[in-house]
């Protein structure tokens, strides 16, 4: 029997890989994450970000997962949530580097248009 995937991204391992990183990240990785994340922005419709901000008053400060407890962290992962499967692995690939090298400086150039 096949183990059901309890979280949205537990589906893609590098996008499961991404978040857990981040999720033991020192609190200044996770806002450059963030910051990062929220340049979907651009490229996420509106529709999209209306759900975003109906989860955020639903779950901020109450939810258990955690980046519930911070507004910008759950904001950026809601909307890299609510992403195209092929925009959260490009974000989750990059996150991952970025991570491991400690910077996220090239991170902050312009999305690839997908």
């Amino acid at each position: 029997m096949q183990e059901k995937n309890r979280r949205w991204y537990d589906k893609d391992p590098i996008l499961k890989e991404a978040l857990e990183v981040l999720k033991i990240s020192p609190a200044k990785t996770k806002d450059e994450a963030a910051d990062f994340i929220l340049k979907l922005q651009d490229q996420v419709a509106g529709e999209v970000l209306e759900r975003v901000y109906e989860m955020m008053e639903k779950y901020q400060g109450k939810g258990n997962r955690w980046y519930d407890t911070d507004p910008v962290i759950m904001k950026a992962i809601e909307t890299l949530r609510l992403a195209p499967a092929k925009v959260q692995r490009e974000i989750a690939l990059k996150l991952l580097l970025a991570i491991e090298a400690g910077q996220f400086e090239d991170l902050m150039k312009p999305l690839e248009k997908l």
